[in-house]
């Protein structure tokens, strides 16, 4: 457990800013305690940089410390959630790799991006305070890894999903197709991996939800899921029966048991 000293130092270093992240708490009132945390890189579409996978896990883990979260809610900047690992920038994993001159050392290099990549998503599924993704527009590739690693996935009724590995002939390798087939089944998870075609939210919520509420817009999905519309969890995930209730009420309420 956190001390007094750790939970300070985590409010502090959460207020000082991120480079990828745009982290904002709801306003005082019933619903207070539910932090947004906003990839923020919308002229890119808000693919992930190395900066956002060394930022994601570091906002999560101040949150876990923070005594004044009690939720988060994972959510985009406009237009669209997240186009996966950005290609062709600083610290492409593919680019990277080919460079090399050197095939071990090359191969090295890429799985210990890997593993760091992985880890950034996995600190999402780690975090002890409810996790709540609010997706809009298109999720591709990596943003499965993404969003299977939260705890509930809401989205907008224009979201769309696709794991788009398959058409460059590389493996989706972040996680999804380890979390994938226990959220929607095994035959659904090998349906979106090897086929790489795109669902929309009717047909994800319709796959054993992979999304559990569609929105009418991203307005609604904010004013549903951000602004209030999120439960408190305090069980450890995997440790038993949620001590916390959640439940999306239509005005974004909470109603607990």
């Amino acid at each position: 457990m956190a001390s007094g000293g750790d939970r300070d130092a985590s409010d502090a270093e959460l207020r000082a800013g991120f480079e990828t992240l745009v982290i904002t708490r709801d306003a005082p009132g019933p619903f207070r305690g539910v932090y947004e945390v906003r990839i923020n890189r919308p002229a890119q579409r808000n693919a992930l940089s190395p900066v956002a996978f060394a930022e994601i896990p570091r906002a999560m883990s101040l949150l876990d410390c923070a005594p004044s979260a009690r939720a988060v809610v994972l959510s985009a900047a406009v237009p669209h959630f997240c186009a996966g690992i950005e290609l062709g920038g600083p610290g492409d994993p593919l680019s990277a790799a080919s460079a090399s001159a050197d095939p071990v050392a090359a191969a090295e290099g890429l799985r210990r991006m890997v593993l760091d990549m992985q880890a950034a998503l996995t600190a999402i599924e780690r975090c002890q305070k409810l996790v709540v993704a609010a997706v809009h527009g298109a999720c591709i590739d990596d943003d499965g890894d993404l969003v299977a690693a939260c705890d509930i996935r809401c989205c907008s009724r224009d979201a769309s999903f696709v794991l788009k590995e398959v058409d460059m002939a590389i493996v989706a390798d972040l996680g999804a197709l380890q979390r994938l087939p226990r959220i929607v089944g095994y035959g659904n998870a090998a349906d979106l991996a090897l086929t790489g075609r795109k669902i929309t939210a009717m047909k994800a919520k319709e796959m054993g939800l992979l999304v559990t509420r569609v929105f009418d817009s991203k307005q609604d999905l904010d004013a549903g899921v951000t602004r209030g519309g999120v439960g408190t969890r305090s069980a450890r995930r995997g440790g038993g029966k949620p001590e916390g209730a959640v439940c999306f009420g239509d005005a974004g309420r909470v109603f607990e048991p």
